[in-house]
C-alpha cells in the first residue's frame, strides 16, 4: 500500500482532493497535526465527495510522533529545493510520500535529516509551486507505475 503523508496541511479543499486520490489508488492518508482545519470542515468533505468511506486516514499528533513510528521506513520528501527529480527515485511497496504545508513546505531541519530522500517535481524557472493535490497525484502515480500499478485496473 502506498502511504501519502501531509505534514501540517492548511487548506481543507486540498486535503479533500488528496483523500479522493488516495481512495482511487488504494493509498493510506496520513495527516500530521497541527492542521489548518478540522476533519469535519464542510469544504474538505465536499472536495472529497463520497470517497471518504473508501480511504483509511491515520492522524498523527505531531511530526515527531510520525517519525518515531515511521522514520526508518522508505520515505520520499517532496520539496522544490531538492536536486533529484521525483522520477529519478526508486519507489517500493509501502513507501511514504511526504508533503509539507501549502504556505512553506517541509521544515528545513527535516529536509536536512533526510537529504538523500528529497525529490522535486520539475517546473518552469520562477514558478513557486504546484497545487498540493496535483503534486500528490503526480508523485503517487509515479510510485504506482514503478510498482506495476498493483491492485489497480
Amino acid at each position: 500500500m502506498l502511504e501519502i503523508v501531509l505534514v501540517e496541511p492548511e487548506i481543507p479543499q486540498n486535503a479533500g482532493n488528496i483523500a479522493r486520490t488516495c481512495a482511487c489508488v488504494g493509498a493510506r492518508l496520513h495527516l500530521v497535526e497541527p492542521m489548518g482545519f478540522r476533519l469535519t470542515d464542510k469544504f474538505m468533505r465536499r472536495s472529497g465527495c463520497d470517497y471518504w468511506n473508501d480511504v483509511e486516514v491515520v492522524r498523527w499528533s505531531c511530526l515527531a510522533a510520525f517519525l518515531e513510528a515511521n522514520g526508518e521506513a522508505e520515505l520520499h520528501l517532496f520539496t522544490g529545493t531538492a536536486q533529484r527529480r521525483y522520477d529519478e527515485a526508486s519507489y517500493g511497496e509501502g513507501c511514504f510520500l511526504l508533503f509539507g504545508r501549502e504556505s512553506r513546505g517541509l521544515d528545513v531541519a527535516l529536509l536536512a535529516r533526510y537529504q538523500g530522500r528529497c525529490v522535486r517535481i520539475p517546473m518552469q524557472e520562477g514558478a513557486r509551486s504546484l497545487n498540493l493535490s496535483n503534486a500528490v497525484a503526480i508523485a503517487a502515480y509515479e510510485a504506482l507505475r514503478q510498482i506495476g500499478f498493483q491492485g489497480l485496473c
